[in-house]
């Protein structure tokens, strides 16, 4: 790669003030992946966000002095893949089934948000960013888009042995009025996955191996 971006700066004679070497290393497809990677990485932020306002006592059970700010950085710094001790080193859908198991008595925000990163940190190759030589499958992010839709659904119905939601999420007020606004968190998610799929397939030429499965299914396919 660094042969490669080195024999074509030669070709660059008066390149603009924000132009970056990397670039000649970039196809068009490669910028597209790179947003949707920033696009993904923000909507993350604002899901954990969200989640720890509406489940404090989530955060009450992480170790002394953890904020929810420093639970931001250990989801999205580098480097992608690592295994949290208070998790016994789970990740993607083991960390995901964590948060909804009854005998966890962890942060279930924590577990959740450590699944759905590595997941989706998985489907683009734990790679912050993408260059000509390097590969995308479009499998792997179509099925992390059916994964966000089986956890969405998982998130409004899955109750405790007391019948509690095992993470508060949705919600309708006293007035009728309803919040969604997770729901359209993972919207956002499951769209950008679909799309950077498609977008896969047809540059590369390869089908998508669509799965038939109910968002209420406890199955997650593989990434």
């Amino acid at each position: 790669m660094s042969l490669l971006i080195l024999l074509l700066s030669g070709c660059v004679a008066n390149p603009p003030s924000d132009f970056k070497i990397s670039d000649l290393a970039k196809s068009d497809i490669d910028n597209v992946t790179d947003m949707h990677i920033s696009q993904v990485r923000m909507l993350t932020r604002e899901l954990t966000i969200k989640l720890y306002k509406r489940n404090p006592s989530e955060l009450a059970k992480a170790p002394p002095g953890t904020t929810v700010k420093k639970r931001i950085q250990q989801l999205l710094d580098t480097p992608r893949t690592r295994r949290f001790k208070e998790l016994n080193g789970a990740e993607e859908i083991k960390a995901i089934q964590l948060s909804f198991n009854e005998e966890f008595q962890g942060d279930r925000v924590f577990a959740l948000m450590v699944g759905i990163s590595s997941m989706l940190n998985a489907a683009y190759n734990y790679q912050d960013e993408f260059f000509l030589l390097d590969a995308i499958d479009q499998q792997k992010l179509y099925n992390s888009a059916r994964n966000l839709e089986i956890i969405a659904w998982q998130l409004n119905n899955r109750k405790n042995s007391r019948n509690k939601p095992y993470i508060l999420s949705n919600s309708i007020s006293a007035t009728g009025i309803r919040n969604l606004s997770y729901e359209r968190i993972f919207g956002k998610l499951i769209s950008l996955q679909d799309m950077m799929a498609l977008l896969v397939a047809d540059r590369t030429n390869r089908t998508i191996t669509r799965v038939v499965q109910s968002a209420a299914s406890m199955t997650f396919l593989p990434i």
